[in-house]
């Protein structure tokens, strides 16, 4: 996922909380029309999640902010008998993610509302855990990784993605950037990069390398590996990549709904501009690392 709102310094975990549920239920409908799209781009971070896993038949599988499934659903096709349980803050997303296992004919996956502070499943309840771009946006994430570890079986595998350092993620700065510019803002915590709040939660909060294994090591966890995954996402065109942009991320859709239209078609034009300088072929392409 690449959007959240912003928060002050002084939220409380619950505060954040409750911000993400509403940020994430506004923006599910973007989700949801770009979930075709978002699969095949994230297809290879969804790839390495499962592999460091290790499913196996039988096996019971949490996967934490969902979203619109993944890499749950993709999970449960590859545990046999076993099953899936999706988790979300949101309950549009939730929506979508049962929608879309019910449309995948996938029987073994159930999304439920529910919050990475207090899961609702006793103590060493699965096999693994999995999470895609979901950790940066924990309200506590010390607390959180625990819990996570707590509903973990002994022996059992927790995978993790977030995004790398933002010099390495053009895709999501580019807008950010351009709105702090002409609009001589403070970036978004979830665009942007060393601007921010170091611990706010957003897209870069866990880029620097090694904070996710010190994060999981402080959890409890041993056995740590790290791999980096990178490729490139194309839109057809400057205008479907600000399309994307305004359905999705939402800090820019949140900073652009309060400008006046002048102003917001001046910031099209400067965003469209700057894509249109990653020209690959007809298409424009944008470099990626998590």
């Amino acid at each position: 996922r690449a959007g959240m709102c912003q928060h002050s310094i002084m939220s409380t975990p619950e505060q954040i909380r409750e911000q993400q549920r509403a940020t994430w239920n506004k923006f599910s409908g973007g989700w949801d029309k770009w979930d075709s799209f978002v699969f095949n781009w994230l297809e290879p971070i969804g790839e390495k999640i499962l592999e460091l896993v290790r499913l196996r038949d039988g096996a019971l599988v949490l996967d934490v902010a969902t979203g619109t499934g993944e890499p749950g659903l993709s999970a449960a096709a590859r545990i046999g008998g076993g099953k899936v349980i999706g988790t979300d803050v949101a309950e549009e997303m939730v929506k979508i993610a049962n929608a879309n296992a019910k449309r995948k004919d996938v029987r073994n996956y159930e999304a439920r509302v529910a919050d990475t502070s207090h899961l609702p499943f006793a103590d060493a309840s699965f096999d693994a855990v999995t999470c895609r771009f979901g950790v940066m946006y924990f309200p506590d994430p010390p607390s959180d990784a625990q819990e996570l570890v707590r509903v973990l079986k002994p022996g059992g595998r927790i995978a993790l993605s977030a995004w790398a350092e933002p010099a390495k993620n053009p895709w999501a700065t580019t807008p950010s950037r351009i709105i702090q510019e002409m609009l001589k803002s403070t970036p978004p915590p979830s665009t942007s990069s060393e601007q921010a709040l170091p611990d706010a939660p957003g897209v870069f909060r866990h880029a620097r390398p090694g904070v996710l294994a010190e994060l999981l090591g402080n959890a409890g966890l041993h056995d740590i590996e790290t791999a980096e995954v990178h490729g490139q996402v194309t839109f057809e065109s400057p205008e479907r990549y600000w399309e994307f942009v305004t359905d999705v991320i939402a800090p820019v859709a949140m900073a652009l709904s309060q400008v006046d239209q002048e102003t917001y078609e001046r910031v099209k034009a400067a965003v469209t501009a700057a894509a249109a300088s990653r020209k690959a072929g007809n298409a424009i392409s944008f470099e990626w690392s998590s």
